[in-house]
């Protein structure tokens, strides 16, 4: 069932290329959510491995970032043809063009972001797509959104609030989305941005699993247990407790690896009994089995659904007339086509066949 990924991934992929038809088709997918500052791009880049997000002050994911993971063990031969010897990525905006520098995919997707939106903090719909190929990932697609903000700045519209408000809902409305919550823990709870997005969509939180970032941040002599366990809001896909990657650890080019391995031994210390269940590398397993159960539910109604749109273009497909044959006689042949259409319409006797003829003009 795990292949069932890959094939969703080039579904949206397709969709984003031709246009959104979400209203038609609503494929499974995992919504990353959260406000500015609350360890979206941590969480990412842990379940990643790979330090590529942009980074800075205010808004830096300024565009949907739909990210597909594959895990991809790779021979020698493999290896040669990549010209990689370790992880590479590609964007669906320059195909044909591998990065093993992830350096070098940080400054692609502030580029990118860029040739649409400005330098000036402004934001737009239009989604950017990268695939990450590592033997290192569970295979997965998520998609990041801008953080949730309150105050415009640079030449952000004053309405800024609401106009990324109505981005994320557009996604987490979508009812085959699960919906990411990413709060941090040394915040109110009950105050969560994401989470009160994701409730006014999802009521019951049949499709919301909660990431508690920074629990390595909470006030001494305080912990995040009774969060954890639900006894406080309660979750139905569950609340996994991650350590996000300090500001020192960025600036002293700390590996994500190692703190990886320093939140498995924070976890064990301070939450010895929950620690399993917690941590970067749990949460990216169960977002990989969420996604396939998901997929699995979901996909007798989505393979109807594409089977009657396959259906309805190839009609309109048929109605434009016959393939194109000879290029050299084709613009002599529609003008013919178009002015004998023209003149039976003025006549009153066109037929269905002539009218195709204009169709394809």
């Amino acid at each position: 069932m795990e292949s069932l990924i890959p094939v969703i991934s080039k579904l949206q992929d397709v969709f984003a290329a031709v246009g959104s038809r979400e209203n038609e088709v609503q494929l499974p997918q995992i919504v990353v959510v959260g406000s500015q500052s609350a360890g979206k791009s941590s969480v990412i880049e842990g379940i990643v491995g790979r330090d590529f997000l942009p980074r800075g002050s205010g808004i830096v994911t300024r565009r949907p970032l739909l990210i597909h993971l594959y895990n991809t063990p790779i021979n020698a031969e493999e290896r040669s043809h990549h010209k990689t010897k370790d992880d590479w990525a590609t964007f669906e905006h320059i195909p044909g063009k591998i990065f093993t520098d992830f350096e070098k995919v940080r400054e692609e997707i502030e580029c990118e972001t860029n040739r649409s939106t400005g330098t000036n903090k402004g934001i737009s719909n239009e989604t950017i797509t990268l695939k990450v190929f590592s033997a290192r990932v569970v295979t997965l697609s998520l998609i990041d959104l801008p953080g949730i903000t309150k105050v415009p700045v640079g030449d952000q519209p004053p309405d800024i609030e609401i106009l990324i408000r109505d981005m994320i809902l557009f996604y987490i409305r979508n009812p085959q989305s699960l919906i990411l919550a990413v709060t941090p823990a040394n915040q109110d709870f009950a105050n969560s941005e994401a989470l009160k997005l994701a409730r006014e969509v999802d009521p019951n939180g049949d499709r919301t699993l909660c990431v508690l970032t920074k629990l390595d941040l909470m006030d001494r002599g305080t912990d995040a247990l009774d969060v954890l366990l639900g006894d406080i809001i309660s979750v139905k896909l569950g609340i996994i407790g991650v350590v996000n990657r300090s500001q020192e650890d960025i600036i002293a080019n700390k590996s994500i690896e190692d703190c990886l391995n320093d939140e498995t031994s924070f976890l064990h210390k301070k939450y010895p009994t929950l620690a399993p269940k917690n941590g970067i590398q749990y949460l990216a397993k169960t977002l990989n089995k969420l996604l396939i159960h998901h997929i699995r539910e979901t996909l007798p109604q989505l393979k109807h659904r594409i089977a009657k749109m396959i259906t309805e273009f190839q009609e309109a497909l048929n109605a434009m007339g016959e393939p194109i044959v000879d290029h050299k006689k084709t613009f002599l042949q529609v003008l013919n086509h178009f002015s004998s259409a023209y003149i039976a319409t003025l006549d009153g006797s066109s037929k269905n066949v002539e009218s195709s003829y204009v169709v394809s003009f």
